[in-house]
């Protein structure tokens, strides 16, 4: 069945970097559209980057331009989200998440991970 893991997730101060990995399995990774999603406290999950197939392709919302890089890597099956200077309004949960439709971005996405907790405090 399909698994996503995410990892990287972590308390950092306000400026700092992280990076999160998610782990695909159980499909055909480099046939989908992937993305990442948060979730704050209180707030509603949050759409904040997408990939296409081969990585050519990305969209960030407004919020992280600039600061966040989306990218994957098929041959592993893994994808990535570098997080460079960070504020405590990214403080939440993210997970990455697939595509509804295989071969299109449908702006859909199904298939969430169990996501992995960014704090951002001094």
């Amino acid at each position: 069945q399909v698994q996503l893991v995410e990892s990287g997730g972590g308390l950092v101060q306000p400026g700092g970097s992280l990076t999160l990995s998610c782990a695909a399995s159980g499909f055909r990774f480099n046939f989908y559209w992937m993305y990442w999603v948060r979730e704050a406290p209180g707030k509603d999950l949050e759409w904040i980057s997408v990939i296409s197939i081969n990585g050519d392709t990305t969209y960030y919302t407004d919020s992280v331009k600039g600061r966040f890089t989306i990218s994957r890597d098929n041959a592993k099956s893994t994808l990535y989200l570098q997080m460079n200077s960070l504020q405590p309004e990214d403080t939440a949960i993210y997970y990455c998440a697939r595509d509804t439709y295989r071969f299109k971005y449908s702006r859909d996405f199904d298939s969430r991970g169990q996501g992995t907790q960014v704090t951002v405090s001094s």
